[in-house]
């Protein structure tokens, strides 16, 4: 259309400067006629121009109505949503390892244990418990767990209620862990909680206030070993943060150092210094063998850090 547009716009300006270099006589002669022709050029092209001038209107008036539709589309998408959160009480429902959330009667949202766990055919998805016990998943073990904490009839027996993953694999017998290794092993431990420590600020793989921290340890061997302990113990804390880490808590650290550290269960048992299947950060320290007023629970300004 603007290739047109411009097309008899050359056109009507030819004309007019054809008709200015004429003889005034000559003008008057044609003057009816000069008058006739102009004006089918201009008024086409007046036409035009409204016609353009329409199109324009109708894109413009045709995008505000698809945004406007959008815009309609996008509220009613985050009105489904809401609705959805309605609708389902378990989309903001916390559940623990062996257990899934239902709606009950009520209408209100629980916590139940899993009722079957898949079948896994991988002999490597098989995990050895602390009471030496094959279980074909990890799911099987959380979930003999949940039927004993919840007083299900399908409990194997008041000791399950602390069932926990020793390592993965099938059970197999571990080599006796000599008295000269266990006595060494808290030194080892806290280098080894240090290192994996820096190497997750190298990776920039740690939150802020701890990294400053790490950074802290660098030179200070007091703080090296005690910032790790207590960055450890408060990452071992999961969900919900009780200021103590339980046998089952521990499996980041003791399923998969088993194979190569067979020091590392008999070393962790001894933590719970009074047996009631939980570690507070006393009992960690002492284990490690650090001085206790070195020690600060540091683990709210850990959490703060992790939503920053």
């Amino acid at each position: 259309m603007q290739s047109r547009l411009r097309l008899l716009a050359l056109a009507l300006i030819l004309g007019l400067i054809i008709t200015n270099v004429s003889s005034a006589e000559r003008r008057r002669k044609h003057k009816r006629r000069t008058t006739t022709t102009e004006a089918p050029f201009q008024q086409e092209v007046m036409n035009l121009l409204k016609e353009e001038d329409s199109s324009k209107e109708k894109l413009v008036a045709k995008d505000i109505n698809e945004q406007t539709s959008n815009a309609e589309s996008g509220e009613r998408h985050d009105d489904n949503n809401r609705e959805v959160l309605r609708m389902d009480p378990c989309m903001d429902k916390h559940c623990g390892a062996g257990r899934v959330c239902q709606v009950n009667d009520l209408g209100t949202a629980e916590c139940v244990c899993i009722e079957s766990c898949d079948e896994e055919q991988d002999p490597r998805r098989k995990v050895c418990t602390n009471y030496n016990e094959t279980f074909g998943s990890d799911c099987e073990v959380y979930q003999a767990r949940c039927f004993c904490d919840s007083g299900d009839s399908r409990c194997r027996g008041p000791d399950y209620q602390h069932i926990h993953i020793e390592y993965y694999g099938e059970c197999r017998q571990m080599p006796m862990c000599k008295e000269e290794d266990m006595m060494d092993f808290p030194r080892r431990m806290r280098d080894w909680l240090f290192n994996i420590m820096r190497d997750l600020a190298d990776r920039q793989e740690l939150p802020s206030h701890f990294l400053k921290m790490q950074r802290e340890a660098e030179t200070n061997m007091t703080l090296r070993w005690t910032n790790a302990a207590i960055w450890k113990w408060c990452d071992l804390d999961g969900h919900p943060h009780d200021r103590s880490v339980s046998r089952h808590e521990l499996f980041p650290i003791r399923a998969p150092l088993m194979a190569l550290e067979h020091c590392i269960a008999p070393f962790l048992d001894g933590c719970d210094e009074n047996n009631d299947h939980k570690i507070n950060l006393h009992e960690w320290g002492k284990c490690l063998q650090l001085d206790e007023d070195d020690l600060e629970d540091k683990c709210d300004e850990l959490e703060e850090a992790g939503h920053e």
